[in-house]
């Protein structure tokens, strides 16, 4: 049972990607763990494919873009910052047949240097690697974000 005061971080995103991103919502895009430093999500196959039977480029890139939101609002102080993409690459590795799960990490030092240079500057730069994977575990696409983090006006 969660406590309604205080959501678990999935929660906050999953209902931020409902409001602000209904696109990702319809997709099925689901965050299913936030923390500090890490973010994973999912996307279903069904309702995703394109016109030879794997999932379309665009939702690969879709999960894996909102895991630098995702890891912001468990990560950074939302009450003074906001998260933005500012460049995101994609590579694909192998066709996605089946559902995908995108994670990303950011280490405790990388956390603090962010925060740190946000307080002082308004706006602090990062990087955020995901690695995209069908349900066997097999690498589908690999993502390299560069994100910012900024202070609200």
């Amino acid at each position: 049972m969660s406590d309604t005061r205080n959501p678990p971080v999935a929660e906050i995103v999953n209902s931020a990607l409902e409001h602000t991103i209904p696109v990702a919502h319809r997709m099925g895009v689901h965050a299913e763990e936030v923390r500090p430093g890490y973010a994973a999500a999912t996307v279903p196959a069904e309702g995703n494919g394109n016109h030879f039977g794997v999932m379309y480029a665009g939702v690969l890139f879709t999960v894996g873009e909102i895991l630098g939101g995702a890891i912001a609002v468990a990560s950074f102080d939302t009450a003074k910052f906001y998260p933005l993409v500012k460049d995101l690459r994609i590579a694909f590795r192998r066709p996605a047949t089946t559902a995908v799960r995108a994670e990303a990490t950011l280490t405790e030092a990388e956390i603090e240097r962010v925060s740190a240079e946000a307080e002082a500057n308004g706006k602090a730069d990062f990087t955020l690697r995901a690695v995209l994977t069908d349900v066997d575990g097999v690498v589908v696409a690999e993502t390299e974000g560069l994100y910012q983090l900024r202070a609200h006006a």
